[in-house]
């Protein structure tokens, strides 16, 4: 009897990964898919509660996997929020599509991106990704409009990136370079909408009105 392998959490995301895209469907049990590729189940349960857990973690990596690709570029850590959030897009994209029979796999499962329980942890740090870009919004001093700001904005970046990912799977332009395209003109537009140096001159100026009025009575 051959020994069993030690196994990690890697090995148990690329191991799944080929085994849906050999039978176009999960293992129909964690003690199957252990035997199989021979290891301890319960060197399973060390990393995951259960195969839908591990879908999650395959959408995880490929996001760690950007992270870690751009933290080796010198140029990246000058950026500004825009060529950041480009930098993001280009280098994820990229990871997608060297994978994309998985994506493909994963997302012909549901008709709707959003309805997706494998990208719940790819959600959470997506959202602090776009936070830690320091993105600038408008110095409103009141907490619940501040809030609002924040969550707005990381909500409409998640809705971004999901008509992207939309975008590139029904791409079949060569290198996919329409959705090359699309990302950098709605990256951009974005950026230009959230545009808030005539409005802060316009509050700043008003500001100003208030209190010349104010010292005038």
């Amino acid at each position: 009897m051959a020994r069993k392998k030690t196994v990690k959490k890697q090995d148990l995301i690329s191991m799944f990964m080929e085994f849906v895209l050999e039978n176009d469907h999960p293992p129909k049990s964690v003690f199957s898919f252990a035997k199989e590729n021979n290891f301890e189940e319960a060197s399973f349960y060390e990393f995951f509660g259960s195969f839908e857990a591990l879908e999650g973690a395959v959408f995880e990596a490929f996001f760690e996997n950007t992270l870690q690709l751009l933290s080796k570029s010198e140029a990246y850590q000058d950026y500004d929020a825009r060529n950041k959030l480009l930098s993001f897009y280009f280098t994820f994209f990229e990871l997608l599509t060297a994978n994309r029979s998985y994506v493909v796999y994963a997302f012909n499962k549901k008709n709707n991106l959003k309805s997706l329980q494998s990208l719940k942890g790819f959600h959470k740090h997506f959202k602090e990704f776009i936070d830690h870009l320091d993105i600038e919004t408008l110095d409103i001093q009141q907490d619940q409009i501040e809030k609002f700001q924040h969550k707005a904005l990381q909500e409409s970046a998640w809705v971004q990136l999901l008509v992207t990912m939309k975008f590139w799977l029904d791409d079949t332009s060569s290198s996919f370079e329409k959705t090359d395209i699309f990302i950098e003109k709605s990256v951009n537009t974005s950026f230009d909408l959230l545009n808030i140096k005539p409005l802060k001159s316009i509050i700043d100026f008003g500001k100003f009105l208030f209190k010349e009025k104010m010292m005038q009575k």
